[in-house]
């Protein structure tokens, strides 16, 4: 039977609801049947429907793994709490995602159901690994300014022997081995600096995301190559950002950039990355509550981010690409940090999606 959502789930009060839809896990009630009897409202975020649409709908049709009915069936015979790590949910619209699982028998003689918990894991999914990344990022920044200042002297004085001999060299062929003393020289400080412009003080001021992004989207397409298109999926609905224009494009341009060369390399054809921005609610990024958020995907259809380096793939000097230098993610994450942001991945051939959620103007607490 089904249980009536009314008075059998979630307390008939509404501090009862308040509370269940102030949670940012994804609470569940599962009737007797597997059918959905109850939805919070990071539930409806995660399914992509309201709770009225998904009352009464199967759950094996909402999140699809193999392993799921057996341990729903499991948790109502044995009426015992169970948790499940890693789970591979495909969701409406998206790639399979992995998340953790707490199934819990409802508590009293009349009810017949359990309660499905579900967050997201996988990397940078919780707050322990986020909480981590941010205290490498702040390492890696460190290092940053003392390597750039360790190597930007001596890069000068190179440099300006390099001018001084080409002047005393009668050969004007033996000039082209100086021109190129100067050239790394010159490509060594333009990395130094990359590495150092995540440093500057953002200057704040009301700005229309999509508006940065099609500023992007302008800059790759100059140079993009034929068989690779730049899409957009904007959701008109999303007000202004509290943030750094200048600084939101370097970060924005680096993860597209990312995207292209990476199906570039890979030779897809047709080659495929798509811009899309929609609305989150209730996340906590750093300690820091937010109601509302703006979610921008950079989305491709390259063969995906190696499994030996999504640990590690926003550390500096880290790439799976042959001519990247490991500084674009790194300088993208640190920016969007800057604005009390996050950036999250998934990735699979085929799907790799680049998630920046960016706190919206007004919206924290």
């Amino acid at each position: 039977m089904q249980m009536p959502l009314d008075h059998d789930v979630a307390s008939t009060d509404h501090a009862g609801r308040a509370v269940l839809d102030n949670l940012q896990t994804a609470v569940r009630v599962i009737d007797d049947q597997q059918r959905v009897a109850y939805l919070n409202q990071a539930g409806e975020i995660l399914l992509g429907a309201s709770a009225r649409q998904l009352r009464g709908q199967p759950l094996g049709h909402l999140l699809h793994d193999p392993a799921l009915p057996a341990l729903v069936a499991e948790t109502l015979e044995r009426q015992q709490p169970v948790l499940r790590h890693d789970l591979n949910f495909e969701l409406p619209g998206n790639p399979a995602k992995r998340f953790n699982c707490w199934l819990t028998p409802l508590d009293g003689p009349d009810a017949k159901g359990l309660i499905l918990e579900i967050a997201a894991t996988g990397p940078l999914g919780d707050t322990q690994r986020e909480s981590q990344l941010l205290a490498q990022q702040e390492a890696n920044r460190l290092m940053l300014r003392g390597l750039a200042h360790e190597i930007k002297n001596p890069l000068g004085g190179l440099r300006g022997a390099a001018q001084l001999l080409e002047r005393e060299l009668a050969d004007p062929e033996l000039a082209e081995y100086t021109q190129i003393i100067i050239g790394e020289a010159d490509r060594l400080k333009k990395l130094i600096d990359r590495m150092l412009s995540p440093e500057l003080a953002p200057e704040m001021a009301r700005v229309s995301v999509h508006e940065v992004l099609e500023r992007v989207r302008a800059l790759v397409a100059a140079d993009l190559p034929p068989q690779l298109s730049i899409e957009y999926d904007y959701d008109p609905s999303l007000p202004d950002l509290w943030a750094d224009r200048e600084q939101l494009i370097q970060a924005f341009l680096n993860l597209v950039r990312n995207a292209v060369q990476s199906v570039d390399e890979a030779d897809c054809r047709p080659g495929r990355v798509v811009l899309r921005t929609r609305v989150r609610r209730r996340m906590t990024i750093a300690g820091r509550h937010h109601r509302l958020l703006v979610q921008v995907d950079v989305i491709d259809n390259g063969p995906g981010v190696p499994e030996h380096l999504r640990e590690q793939i926003f550390h500096p000097l880290i790439t799976g690409r042959s001519t990247g230098t490991g500084l674009g993610l790194s300088i993208a994450q640190s920016l969007v940090s800057r604005h009390e942001g996050c950036i999250n991945f998934h990735s699979a051939p085929g799907n790799t999606v680049f998630s920046v959620l960016l706190p919206i103007a007004g919206e924290r607490r």
